[in-house]
Order: C-alpha cells, then structure tokens, then sequence
C-alpha cells in the first residue's frame, strides 16, 4: 500500500524524535522527545486516513481523532494522551519525569511507531538507538 507524501514524512519526523528521545541526556528531554515521536506517528495515520476537515471543524487534539480514525489504535491515543500535559512541563524544563519513565515511554512510542507501520501497511525501520535503549535497560537496577 502506498500512504501519502504527508503521512511518510510524518513518520520519518517521528523516527528522528524517537532517535532524539535514545539519545538524549535528561528524562524530561527523553520523555518529551518519546512522546513527540508517538504524536508525529498518529499524525502520520491521520494524514493517511481522514478525510479533509469542512471549514466548520474546530480543532481537536490527533488523541481525540486518532480512535475516530483508527479504532483500533485507540487504547494507544488514550495513554499517549495521559502523557500530554507531563509532556509539556518536561518541555518547558520542569523536573517532572523519572528515568525509568522516560525509558519506558522511549520503549512505547517505539512500539506505537512499529504498529502504525503496520496500521499503514508500510515497512517497520527501527531507528537508531532503540535497540540499544531497549538492552541498556536490561542493567538498570
């Protein structure tokens, strides 16, 4: 299946974040990096999926329109949409994410990217770093 220009730029944008969240230095970095990538990533389904929005829609959040879109991804927008507003408070430099939190969403977003791969029926390519974040962990106490 081929997806639209948008949707593939999407989720190569959603790679980059994801290699950005491995690589980065604090959790809150990791953690607001994981969870952009994961937001890129159901972007990519919706420029995918949906139909043009009429001149009267209001504007949603893409956790809200993801389930519409893609029922079946919709336990995967309610979590990431939990993490939204920690999200912004690592962005805006607040010390509000623990490392294992961060590791742990760095490993989620990976998995929400590889199972919108498939959504979308296109090739699954992990990106740099996660491998090596998911055996690294394997030492942390």
């Amino acid at each position: 299946m081929s997806i639209p220009r948008s949707a593939d730029d999407l989720l190569m944008s959603a790679r980059r974040s994801l290699t950005e969240a491995s690589i980065a230095t604090t959790a809150g970095e990791r953690y607001a990096a994981a969870h952009l990538a994961a937001l890129r990533a159901a972007a990519a389904v919706l420029a995918a999926r949906s139909r043009p929005a009429s001149r009267r829609s209001r504007v949603m959040s893409v956790w809200v329109v993801t389930p519409q879109v893609a029922p079946e991804l919709g336990e995967w927008a309610a979590f990431f949409a939990a993490g939204a507003r920690k999200r912004a408070a690592a962005e805006a430099g607040l010390d509000c994410v623990a490392h294992r939190e961060a590791d742990d969403l760095v490993r989620d977003a990976d998995a929400f990217i590889a199972r919108v791969c498939e959504f979308l029926d296109v090739p699954y390519q992990p990106t740099m770093g996660s491998s090596a974040m998911g055996s690294s962990l394997l030492h942390v106490g």
